[in-house]
């Protein structure tokens, strides 16, 4: 058997990656599982696997195909352990006849494999974790085209891979300057500054036919919340937003938020469309509070597309209030996203998606639930309804002046406004149309 020789150098500091990103000996997952299955499809072939390269084994992230019992295997070479020390692809086209392999345990055992094609999982430094792999019990050749799938692929295992490690590292930042404010009291107020600024953009970008207005009243009194929102630019042609509201208030709900916001960012750049964004939330916070009390959140998730005629809109919700589309002409419209579930409740959640198209003089108006619940001072709860009402009279009005007007209305509860609200307006500008002389 082929046994290819790593500088010791290079293979520690490998090594160091793969325990870096925490994933041996982790439990299946479907987002891994939905990579190797789309390989096999790819590639019409009955086996493929995600492996992570340890010292002295190859393990399996994800599999199909291969013997059932079938989790970990010795590190020899000629496969998996080979593939790593290459920058691209790595091809067996008859693993019988190639001396690399001839003799590996998958190939003179179960499941007798005779092709075998990898790609390797690299990291942002350098570093290549593993592969993700396809395998046949017969020999053949594979196109270029069917190699740049592959590498594809193993690109979506480590972007993942990164995001996670990003969203940990949040947390684990957010964690400690807990721990140090509660050791120390003067160091609290630091806590609070660091927090508002990770939490909440400092002010709206520019987006082009768009205006863009916020508003965020924390009801905890260390003045960080569980309602987040941002508006960020995906590519050149489009532009993600999001506004959400984490279960609780204060430090707590805050780490939470401080993770959400920073997933929906990154998860945004590669995931693409809105169901996928939350999915891939949904993920990360059943990752990180694993066995720990659940921490969920309401989110809605869109993609802003403008255009020269008004800006095209995709929503994904997760049991979040309907966005409001207030129309040039008065008139209000839910933009439903029904059946969205709650965001880290669940593993399997399922998100509900909507579109709109927001014409000139048209605008969308996101807020989370701090503001219709909250009571005025006879007690009563403001409700949708009203809001809707509220939304309809200021048509046509620019996304401040309707942010302003919602101002107003939040200062009138007092002591009723018990909760954490946000508001997020976007509007299209009416076309200005020049009178004939």
């Amino acid at each position: 058997m082929t046994v290819t020789l790593i500088d010791p150098g290079v293979e520690a500091a490998r090594l160091a990656a793969v325990r870096r990103y925490q994933i041996l000996d982790t439990p299946p997952e479907d987002a891994f599982d939905r990579v190797v299955q789309l390989a096999a499809r790819v590639f019409r072939v009955p086996m493929a696997s995600l492996t992570i390269v340890d010292e002295d084994r190859i393990w399996f992230k994800a599999r199909t195909g291969l013997p059932g019992g079938l989790t970990q295997l010795p590190r020899d070479g000629g496969l998996c352990a080979s593939a790593i020390t290459q920058s691209g692809p790595y091809v067996v086209s008859d693993a019988l006849t190639d001396p690399r392999t001839a003799d590996h345990p998958l190939v003179t055992g179960e499941p007798r494999v005779r092709f075998y094609a990898a790609a390797p999982i690299t990291t942002a430094d350098g570093h290549r974790l593993g592969t993700v792999n396809v395998l046949d019990v017969r020999p053949r050749e594979v196109s270029e085209e069917e190699l740049g799938t592959l590498t594809d692929l193993a690109a979506l295992v480590a972007g993942e891979l990164e995001t996670r490690l990003a969203a940990r590292s949040a947390v684990e930042r957010e964690r400690r300057l807990r721990e140090q404010a509660e050791a120390e009291r003067g160091r609290l107020e630091l806590l609070t500054s660091t927090l508002r600024r990770v939490l909440l953009p400092p002010s709206p970008p520019k987006v082009p036919g768009l205006d863009i207005a916020t508003h965020y009243h924390v009801a905890s009194a260390d003045q960080v919340g569980g309602d987040f929102f941002d508006v960020f630019r995906v590519d050149e042609n489009d532009w993600g937003f999001f506004l959400g509201d984490v279960c609780g208030k204060g430090a707590d709900a805050a780490v939470v938020t401080a993770l959400a916001r920073h997933t929906l960012r990154a998860a945004a750049v590669y995931a693409g469309d809105p169901e996928d964004v939350l999915t891939n939330l949904n993920a990360v916070l059943m990752d990180e509070f694993l066995g720990a009390d659940p921490c969920y959140c309401t989110v809605v998730y869109g993609v802003l597309t403008p255009g020269d005629d008004g800006v095209r809109i995709r929503l994904a919700g997760g049991g979040h209030p309907p966005a409001l589309a207030v129309r040039a002409d008065g008139t209000v419209d839910a933009v439903h996203t029904e059946g969205g579930m709650l965001v880290g409740l669940l593993p399997e959640a399922r998100f509900s998606v909507a579109s709109t198209f927001l014409h000139p003089g048209d605008g969308l108006l996101l807020y989370t639930d701090g503001l219709t619940e909250a009571r005025t001072r006879a007690g009563h709860m403001y409700g949708e309804d009203r809001l809707i009402s509220l939304a309809a009279s200021l048509a046509g009005q620019p996304a401040q002046a309707m942010v302003s007007r919602l101002e107003e209305t939040l200062s009138a509860f007092g002591p009723g406004l018990t909760d954490d609200t946000a508001i997020l307006s976007m509007t299209v500008p009416p076309i200005v149309r020049r009178q004939s002389r």
